[in-house]
């Protein structure tokens, strides 16, 4: 996995904070068909459920600036179990 760049430059990465600010920014999600038929996405605290790599802190239940240092912690932990687990063939 990585990143690709709008000049066609690549990078490998392990992780990717993606911080939108205030409004969800998500359309460059679209090709990962995360949306439910309702048109959200359905998330486990922050840990999109269709795709565990994914954090959205800030989305759904975690959309709270009361809650945001909580949620921003909820997604370290994930991320480090993430990075920290053992290696698994893909499907």
């Amino acid at each position: 996995g990585g990143v690709e760049w709008a000049d066609g430059r690549r990078m490998a990465a392990d992780v990717v904070v993606w911080a939108t600010g205030f409004r969800s920014a998500l359309d460059h999600l679209a090709p990962l068909r995360l949306r439910e038929p309702g048109g959200g996405i359905k998330v486990d605290g922050t840990r999109v459920v269709k795709d565990p790599r994914l954090q959205l802190v800030g989305y759904g239940p975690s959309a709270s600036t009361i809650g945001a240092n909580r949620a921003g912690r909820a997604a370290a932990r994930n991320v480090h179990t993430l990075l920290t687990a053992p290696l698994t063939p893909a499907a």
